[in-house]
């Protein structure tokens, strides 16, 4: 209870019993994060289906039927009515205070009872018939939740955990610092309004886990006062996991719209580290914290607490009451009951971690001198890698929270770069004590502490990514290479296999992936800023919480360097290792080898050549001797060669047609696996026809067969450029990725009777006209959507099969292979186990 307090009043909460004018504010403690925003989501589940338990219980013959003609309340919009008068719409959107005053109201008016009142909830309260009952009583679609895309994956756990559904907790899409997007936020509720699709509530991230983003929560609270006024009302929760312990920051008497001061004391000695103090917008949306319905913390996170730790706080501690399984249903006013087991989730639960987070509250403080001061520390050690790269330096590092520079109307990159050199010269360089000394000084708009405040992250975790250049200075333009890049340089400093030695390793950072499907407009910014094509590829990101004062002191290691020049070479288009198909006899084809590891084999490639009669001869001749033999021409010879494979040696040919020659550079691909079917390309002549399946994701399988058999006619000019055959039945997104198979053979299909694609067997297929272009680039190469089928029926396919799933996906730079990396961690475990027995 002692902890639940002392969190209250840091969050602004009244916990005083004679301040009557504000709600009495209430808080426990829960095994994590995840289980009290479960508990908030509970409450507000619970909070909206109230007034319709209510209302179903005052209708004739019903317990509370003997108030319907009297009792009044005020509705979201207008003025006090007849409850029974209202429409669903105004029960579902009476403002919270409203609806935690009923059982006052009927105690007050008719002298309810808190027992009879739990009486009546046992058959008509959600916890009781659950909101299924309900939902159809009322004739309710469903409602939903808002917060950002930036989300942490509890929440969608919860909501299919008190069946609001996963589907219901929405998505809101992020600005470019990764904060949720105010404008988008206001047009989903103005559509909630218009639907009349109610809205349990709206989550404000004070610190998201990936970017440590505050959501202006100022603005939130303005959003749900203005729809409050339009008849649409819900809770505002505020998930301070990160933030929360943020607030012991706030300047004391600190009011919104309040100058920050930046911090002045100048200390000595090498492990001096000045208190940073946080934006002027972050600061207000930490005080309006006060302002919200509820609000979660993390006491292990920002804390410091060694063990497992959540917490959760409600501005009017009624709202519990929502959730109890013993009288009363809403308390009338205060109580003395210390078994707060009864409220929430949990039961009886460990006292360690209550224990610990009162500990380190009396021992460290909840005031600006206490973690205030610490987290101001770890603050401005937080705000250091802007500046990290140069335009001389092989790679570049750009972090998600943009410059001030960069914010500016009208900003060019030498704006940019004169105010990366300002850091580099005046921070980077010098001693934290050096910082503080040289800024009093300065005028207040040149003071170097100012831009320090406005750079970094909101709080303590940093995100930001990193690119390469080629020799000659350029940046890479690929996100998937800049995210092999960063894989890479992962991979130098974390422990993934027993062979890496954790003391070499100068420093640890996690990575994460910003999807574009969560993080839109915010990632596609972030890549541009990178030099990137902002394709329809995820992006990696690296980030770092820091939770130590004193890392600026000394000089990070890096590794970058080495691992450009990894990149340059997977990245070097000048060599002739090439390597191809033939396919045919009275005409021939060459297939190009593709891998998607290497920018020279990063294609697609399919064209009729000729031979010179000599050689076309012999060609001939082997072909009659061995029907399913299938033959490797090559420019470069292929450092390893599968055995099942005949090579054609000092052969010339010449090209006479190119039919297909599309990238399959990883901004060229599908974001999705085909469904329903399997995509080949179609070519041959009027006596021959071959397949080969069209690439279209990573990773991926190469499918080739020569020689097929169609039991339809398709045009000669379709066959000659190249046509789609889709192979019904063959559902590729659900066998995708393949195992790896290295150019199986006729043989290595006798011994997998049930692989797909293997000789004689039969697919009903579909043939259209390729209306791209010989050199087209995707996605979308193979949306027939709006084609005209050509031609249907049967194919079958012969006995010249090619099938690999290894070379075409082997990064001939790795490391250690991923099975690899399994096996030594299992000889590992397996020696452990041995010798424990």
């Amino acid at each position: 209870m002692e902890v639940g307090k002392d969190l209250c009043e840091l969050f602004g909460y009244n916990t005083d019993s004679t301040r009557t004018e504000h709600p009495l504010a209430w808080g426990h403690i829960t095994c994590g994060g995840t289980v009290a925003n479960l508990e908030s989501m509970w409450v507000a589940r619970n909070l909206k289906f109230y007034p319709l338990s209510i209302r179903s219980a005052m209708k004739d013959g019903k317990p509370l039927a003997f108030i319907a003609d009297t009792f009044k309340m005020r509705p979201c919009v207008g003025d006090a009515k007849l409850f029974k008068d209202f429409t669903t719409w105004e029960l579902l959107n009476i403002r919270p205070t409203e609806v935690l005053d009923i059982p006052e109201k009927l105690h007050s008016q008719y002298r309810v009872s808190a027992t009879f009142l739990q009486s009546v909830m046992e058959n008509f309260g959600i916890q009781s018939i659950g909101k299924d009952v309900l939902e159809k009583e009322f004739d309710l679609s469903p409602m939903c939740y808002y917060l950002s895309n930036s989300r942490h994956y509890s929440w969608p756990k919860s909501g299919a955990i008190t069946g609001i559904g996963a589907n219901n907790i929405i998505g809101v899409a992020l600005d470019h610092g990764a904060r949720i997007d105010i404008g988008d936020l206001r047009n989903r509720l103005q559509k909630s309004l218009d639907e009349q699709r109610a809205v349990y509530a709206v989550v404000a991230i004070m610190g998201s886990t990936e970017e440590g983003c505050v959501d202006p929560l100022a603005k939130i609270i303005q959003l749900r006062d203005e729809f409050q006024k339009k008849g649409l009302s819900f809770l505002v929760h505020a998930d301070g996991a990160w933030g929360g312990y943020f607030c012991t920051m706030l300047p004391k008497g600190f009011k919104p719209g309040d100058d920050t001061q930046l911090p002045s004391d100048i200390g000595s000695g090498a492990g001096f580290v000045p208190d940073a103090s946080l934006r002027a917008q972050t600061t207000e949306d930490l005080f309006m914290i006060r302002q919200a319905d509820s609000v979660m913390v993390d006491p292990h996170k920002a804390a410091y607490i060694p063990y497992p730790a959540g917490a959760l706080c409600y501005k009017d501690g009624r709202l519990r009451y929502l959730v109890t399984w013993t009288a009363p249903v809403l308390s009338r006013g205060q109580t003395s009951d210390t078994s707060i087991g009864v409220y929430g989730i949990e039961g009886s639960k460990p006292g360690a971690s209550v224990m610990a987070a009162w500990f380190a509250h009396a021992a460290i403080g909840l005031h600006a001198d206490g973690y205030g001061k610490l987290l101001g520390e770890v603050t401005w050690t937080c705000s250091r890698w802007a500046a990290m790269s140069t335009k001389e330096d092989s790679f570049a590092v750009v972090p998600l929270n943009m410059l001030p520079s960069e914010l500016r109307e009208g900003s060019t990159a030498d704006d940019v770069e004169k105010e990366k050199q300002k850091i580099r010269d005046l921070v980077l360089t010098k001693s934290n004590e050096e910082i503080v000394k040289a800024d009093v000084d300065r005028p207040d708009d040149e003071k170097i502490m100012a831009l320090l405040q406005a750079l970094g992250s909101d709080l303590n975790i940093n995100a930001f990514s990193i690119n390469w250049r080629y020799a000659d200075g350029t940046l890479n333009e690929e996100v998937e290479e800049a995210n092999y890049f960063l894989q890479r340089c992962i991979e130098r400093i974390s422990v993934d296999s027993p062979e890496d030695d954790p003391t070499s390793i100068p420093f640890f950072l996690t990575s994460t992936s910003f999807a574009l499907k969560e993080y839109g407009e915010c990632v596609q910014n972030f890549k541009r800023r990178l030099g990137l094509i902002a394709d329809n590829m995820d992006l990696m990101v690296l980030r770092n919480v820091v939770m130590s004062p004193w890392p600026t002191d000394g000089k990070f290691l890096s590794i970058m360097e080495e691992e450009v020049q990894f990149c340059r070479e997977r990245n070097d288009t000048s060599s002739d290792h090439l390597s191809f198909l033939m396919h045919g006899t009275d005409q021939i084809f060459l297939l190009h080898f593709p891998m998607f590891h290497f920018a020279r084999q990063r294609h697609q490639f399919i064209a009729s050549v000729k031979l010179s009669s000599e050689a076309m001869e012999t060609y001939k001749n082997t072909k009659q001797k061995s029907s399913n033999a299938t033959f490797l021409a090559f420019k470069y010879r292929s450092p390893e060669i599968p055995q099942s494979i005949d090579v054609v040696k000092d052969t010339e040919v010449t090209i006479t047609s190119v039919l297909k020659d599309r990238s399959l550079k990883g901004r060229f691909r599908d974001a999705k696996y085909p469904t329903g079917h399997m995509p080949f390309y179609l070519y041959g002549t009027k006596h021959e026809v071959n397949i080969d399946h069209v690439l279209v994701q990573s990773p991926n399988i190469q499918l080739s067969a020569d020689n097929i058999k169609l039991d339809f006619d398709v045009p000669e000019e379709l066959l000659t450029k190249g046509a789609l055959l889709l192979a019904s039945g063959i559902e590729e997104a659900s066998m995708q990725p393949f195992e790896s198979t290295e150019g199986a053979s006729r043989k290595d299909f006798g011994r997998d009777s049930d692989f797909f694609f293997r000789p004689a067997q039969m697919y009903a297929v579909k043939v259209y006209e390729d209306p791209n272009k010989v050199d087209a680039t995707g996605p979308g190469l193979v949306d027939c959507d709006d084609a005209k089928v050509v031609a249907e029926g049967n194919m079958t396919l012969g006995e010249g099969l090619y099938v690999d799933s290894h070379w075409l996906n082997k990064d001939p730079f790795e490391r250690i292979e991923g099975d690899e990396k399994f096996k030594q961690w299992k000889k590992v475990f397996e020696g452990i186990e041995q010798e424990m027995q």
